[in-house]
């Protein structure tokens, strides 16, 4: 799907910040981090604006950020009928090369929550030794 259309049926302008940030995370179909995201733009962004862009595909629910055990924040786009990220669905992190991948939608786990607790999200990370760095080990 086109990240022009994507941002319109969100309800967003499509600037052209938001459109060349979706347009990546859509054709990298897995997180990427703030600085992976800023080193792979033809014209980079300034943090600010860069950070504001992701804030805001995020609220719109067009992307989610996933924190791998290495503390750093990634971003993927929302499967919309594009190819990308499903949304709720595990990721691997290799804990070696710190690269993230999204792994095969399936079921998460369910998990029992109190009474009155709204539930936005989940998220479950696998971590290991990815297949690149598995022969170095």
């Amino acid at each position: 799907m086109d990240a022009v259309k994507i941002l319109s049926e969100s309800g967003l302008r499509a600037t052209k910040q938001r459109v060349v940030v979706l347009e990546l995370l859509i054709k990298k179909g897995s997180p990427l981090s703030h600085s992976e995201i800023s080193s792979m733009l033809a014209e980079p962004l300034d943090k600010v604006t860069l950070y504001r862009t992701l804030q805001t595909l995020q609220s719109a629910g067009i992307v989610h950020q996933v924190q791998g055990l290495d503390g750093v924040w990634r971003f993927c786009a929302h499967d919309q009928g594009m190819e990308g990220c499903p949304g709720d669905h595990p990721h691997f992190l290799c804990l070696h090369c710190g690269k993230m991948v999204c792994l095969p939608e399936q079921h998460m786990p369910r998990v029992e929550v109190p009474k009155g607790i709204k539930v936005e999200g989940k998220q479950l990370v696998v971590y290991g030794c990815c297949a690149e760095c598995a022969p170095e080990q």
